[in-house]
């Protein structure tokens, strides 16, 4: 099956997504936005086992909830699902949302990563998460950064920090899948030798480094880990959106979410513990009708897994320094910066 990256190489290669970033410096922590051109078909599937979320019930394939309006990435932990709340309002104040008689709801389901033991000030008087949704609303577009912005600002993995990526692919048949991550695990992006990504056999072009593959063969035990010596075992989880334009209803985009998981356990080693509240969205704007569903359907979700373990590799790769950061980058470590 060939895979080719879309043109920018980020979800919003997928007509009528727009992300936005707002981040504050201070407190090492930020929001992420992404938004449709119309309602989504969305679902969810959490394979971690410390998730904090908002507005995910209702994305089971038997809920009757017809679509979503946006989706929130934040850090603050359980802080941070109030950035959903400004998101909400202020589409509510542009015109959107589900009618309901003469009210409109809009739907924003909502995903945090912890992030509050992380050098950042966090000794705030009013939660700051809020104001940096309302923000990252009001910035969303077709480009937008990566590395250490939005949801990715503080985020920080086993040894080295996290960061906010995204990567495309275009199916040979037209359709397209979008990643966009918060990579902040339990686990590491890079394998013992901390030279090489996970995620490298994956990789298109020079995209996360053109770093290559471990040949080191067999099994490598991993390296004690950085983060749980500096925080103890806490301030983790990786939350993603898998974004397609093929027309799937919920069930299949739930399928497309499990599917995407297989992404996250290639490229972090070790994924979906105990301390990760491991979480994938996917959502379908519904422009391509599927011809044969069930292999076309299986191919996206192979295309999802994929991107994703690109996405998480290039937001680590693309992570940088700040003062008072527990850990160094990637690029430091290799003596790039």
């Amino acid at each position: 099956m060939k895979l080719t990256p879309g043109p920018k190489n980020l979800i919003t290669d997928i007509p009528g997504l727009k992300v936005g970033n707002a981040q504050d410096e201070k407190i090492k922590s930020g929001t992420t936005v992404l938004t449709g051109a119309d309602r989504m078909v969305a679902s969810v599937a959490v394979h971690g086992g410390a998730p904090g979320t908002r507005e995910t019930d209702l994305l089971a394939p038997d809920k009757s909830a017809p679509g979503v309006d946006a989706f929130v990435l934040s850090g603050g932990s359980a802080f941070g699902l109030a950035a959903a709340q400004t998101v909400m309002d202020d589409l509510h104040k542009a015109g959107k949302g589900v009618p309901v008689l003469s009210a409109r709801v809009p739907i924003v389901p909502a995903a945090i990563i912890f992030d509050l033991l992380n050098g950042g000030d966090k000794d705030w008087d009013d939660n700051p998460y809020p104001a940096l949704g309302r923000a990252a609303l009001a910035n969303v577009g077709d480009d937008f950064d990566i590395g250490s912005v939005g949801a990715g600002t503080g985020a920080q993995t086993a040894m080295h920090k996290g960061g906010l990526g995204s990567a495309s692919v275009v199916l040979e048949d037209g359709l397209m899948v979008g990643a966009l991550v918060s990579v902040n695990p339990l686990g590491s992006v890079m394998t013992p030798s901390g030279k090489h990504f996970w995620a490298a056999p994956f990789e298109m072009g020079a995209e996360f480094g053109g770093l290559g593959s471990d040949a080191t063969e067999g099994y490598q035990p991993l390296p004690d880990s950085r983060k749980l010596a500096a925080m103890a075992a806490l301030g983790n989880t990786t939350i993603a959106i898998i974004a397609t334009n093929a027309a799937l209803d919920k069930a299949q985009c739930h399928r497309l979410a499990v599917a995407a998981h297989d992404g996250m356990g290639r490229a972090i080693a070790p994924a979906h513990t105990p301390m990760d509240g491991d979480l994938i969205f996917a959502a379908s704007t519904g422009e391509a009708q599927l011809e044969n569903p069930p292999a076309q359907l299986a191919a996206l979700g192979h295309a999802a897994s994929v991107c994703l373990s690109r996405a998480i590799a290039r937001g680590v790769w693309e992570a940088t320094p700040s003062t008072g950061d527990p850990l160094p980058t990637v690029k430091q470590d290799l003596g790039l910066i």
